[in-house]
């Protein structure tokens, strides 16, 4: 029994290596190489959209408007790819901005993990450049989102881990921190990113007179998870669509897997690209955040927050009032009268709050 037992613990030692070997091969099609940039359109030659990264046939593509297009041809030597469109991506059926979520994402544990897989991406115009090895922007952005989700009462651990160089190993490389940051048993897996596209206007946007940036959201379907993964963005893109739209860009469903078949709610976000100045991209984060609240949490955690901030208002008003109603009883037991009750009531009030309440006694006054 003990040879067996020992046996089965080398087996499930050895999966993880095994998985992690098929997991990633040495990515002979190019789709984690976002070096190369693909100008989308349809067959009517309507312009789509551009992508910095790999796009290859089957790929699918859900616009702002949510109409669905697979791509058919994609030219690496001239940069551009052909999609036809497949009509509107189905609505959701689960969670829709306004209706009830299910009980599982009310009882959801109230926190999100994050890393950024190209942890040097960062924005020229604010930057100075596009990559940079220590303190890069996105960095910042990450920050910012992990402030505004904090500040709806959810726990945000947003790990600051590198994993240079940027190329096609770094989501091999970035794994074991995802794989670590799971052991919180997250309701989400974020991976923060910003685009490769050259033309900053197809981010740009206005939200209550703000300059922000876009997002993208990135599905890799060569995963057993990509159905849900799929589900997870399209929510997300629903309830954003809802509360502030034009804040989703689209949802680009791309070969290769970027991790995500380690979670159902994982998902790569993209804040603008490498052009876009980094300030419209953290301003972003304040709406982002409310919308994964509204998704993951149904807007309870922010609603959560701001009930303990009532509660702790409540608890401070009772302590106050019965320090009152004490020095009320201490006043008429040690006079035995009401005579100098206000005076010695407004002395009283005034040492417990440091002079906020009440009125301070001219000296030798009793």
């Amino acid at each position: 029994m003990k040879k067996l037992i020992a046996l089965l613990a080398l087996l499930m030692l050895l999966l993880p290596m095994s998985a992690r070997a098929e997991t990633y091969p040495e990515d002979p099609d190019g789709a984690y190489d976002d070096s190369q940039v693909y100008q989308i359109y349809d067959t009517q030659g309507n312009y789509l959209t551009s992508r910095a990264g790999q796009v290859s046939p089957q790929d699918e593509y859900i616009a702002g408007d949510n109409k669905l297009y697979r791509i058919l041809e994609a030219d690496p030597a001239s940069g551009r790819a052909t999609a036809e469109y497949l009509g509107y991506e189905p609505a959701n059926t689960v969670t829709a901005f306004g209706l009830a979520l299910p009980a599982s994402a009310q009882e959801a544990r109230k926190v999100i993990c994050m890393y950024s897989t190209h942890s040097d991406e960062s924005y020229e115009p604010t930057d100075g450049t596009s990559s940079k090895t220590q303190d890069a922007g996105i960095y910042d952005v990450g920050d910012a989102l992990k402030k505004n989700l904090e500040e709806r009462g959810i726990q945000v651990t947003y790990s600051q881990d590198t994993f240079l160089p940027h190329d096609a190993g770094a989501y091999r490389r970035s794994r074991s921190t995802a794989e670590e940051l799971l052991k919180q048993a997250p309701a989400a897996l974020l991976d923060l990113h910003r685009d490769g596209i050259p033309d900053p206007s197809e981010y740009e946007h206005q939200l209550e007179g703000q300059d922000v940036t876009k997002v993208r959201l990135l599905v890799g379907r060569s995963n057993a998870n990509a159905d849900a993964n799929r589900a997870f963005a399209k929510e997300i893109k629903a309830v954003a669509d809802e509360k502030y739209p034009g804040l989703i860009k689209d949802i680009y469903i791309g070969k290769g897997n970027y991790n995500q078949e380690l979670y159902p709610k994982a998902l790569l976000l993209e804040f603008g690209t490498h052009t876009t100045d980094k300030e419209e991209a953290i301003q972003s984060t304040q709406y982002m955040a409310d919308v994964l609240d509204d998704v993951l949490f149904g807007g309870t955690a922010q609603a959560a927050s701001a009930q303990e901030g009532r509660e702790g208002f409540k608890g401070a008003a009772w302590l106050i009032g019965g320090a009152v109603l004490a020095a009320v009883i201490y006043v008429l037991a040690s006079s035995g009268t009401f005579k100098n009750l206000g005076q010695r009531l407004s002395r009283g009030a005034s040492q417990l709050t440091g002079g906020l309440m009440g009125k301070k006694p001219k000296d030798g006054d009793e």
